[in-house]
């Protein structure tokens, strides 16, 4: 397997936010993010992604679709491969169709999911591991399906339980590098990452564990000193992205694009 295939990559594909976003899915309560505010923010992350060398891709707004900047939902782009999934929200169910053009346009064909319900936010690749949360987003029937299309690509499934209230298993952790997951405590207490180094996060910064490595910056939400502290004492080129706008529906630099090499 070739090291670092799950956090070197050539490619990202992003969308833009709609107007709409403000009626996007929620837990709670809260303001609703401002669509000038949240824009100016993505163009931000796009334009950190592309620095590192990286070929963006992106798509326009859907404003059918409110929660549709969150691509990660939508599919998974994993060992060459464009995956179509099965959102588990209802009001999401047409954003995987709409993605799946600008994908087939870039990988030449995708695969789809064709049942059960995955949602994208709840997979966590490693270079040879799919780690998949059950959550309420994402089911037995959805992980059995993607499995069948994950081994032959070279990843072992590994189903993990997110944990209860967390919508997303990545709203919990984040991908480093090979071997070394950032991770809220009480994820990492479960067990779910053995055979992998752990960092957890700080107390109070737990939000922070929504972070992505691409190419050499680790991408870090603004807005949490200790952790930005502890992740460079260990050696980490990290860079701060605002991301509050996506945060008032639930979101986070993770969701805001999809990551793979060609």
């Amino acid at each position: 397997m070739k090291e670092g295939r799950s956090w070197r990559f050539t490619h990202a594909v992003s969308r833009l936010p709609g107007k709409s976003i403000a009626n996007g899915l929620r837990a709670g309560g809260g303001a609703d993010p401002d669509p000038a505010e949240f824009l100016a923010e993505h163009q931000a992350y796009t334009k950190a992604l592309a620095e590192t060398g990286a070929n963006v891709t992106i798509l326009d707004a859907l404003e059918g679709f409110p929660d549709s900047v969150f691509v990660e939902d939508a599919a998974l782009c994993a060992g060459g491969t464009a995956i179509i999934l099965r959102p588990g929200a209802e009001s999401r169910f047409g954003e995987a169709a709409e993605i799946a053009p600008a994908l087939e346009k870039i990988f030449g064909s995708v695969k789809r999911l064709e049942r059960g319900f995955v949602d994208g936010g709840d997979i966590l690749l490693t270079d040879d591991e799919a780690l998949i949360g059950m959550s309420e987003r994402t089911d037995q029937e959805g992980v059995d399906a993607l499995s069948e299309i994950l081994e032959p690509l070279g990843y072992r499934v590994r189903v993990v339980n997110t944990p209860s209230g967390v919508l997303h298993f990545k709203s919990d952790c984040g991908l480093l590098d090979s071997h070394t997951v950032f991770s809220t405590a009480r994820l990492a207490g479960s067990g779910c990452f053995e055979g992998y180094r752990v960092i957890e996060a700080v107390e109070g910064e737990e939000a922070a564990t929504n972070l992505i490595r691409f190419n050499e910056p680790v991408f870090l939400r603004t807005g949490f000193p200790k952790t930005l502290a502890l992740l460079q004492s260990e050696g980490y080129k990290v860079i701060t992205l605002s991301a509050d706008q996506a945060a008032l529906v639930d979101g986070g630099l993770s969701c805001m694009s999809l990551r793979f090499s060609l």
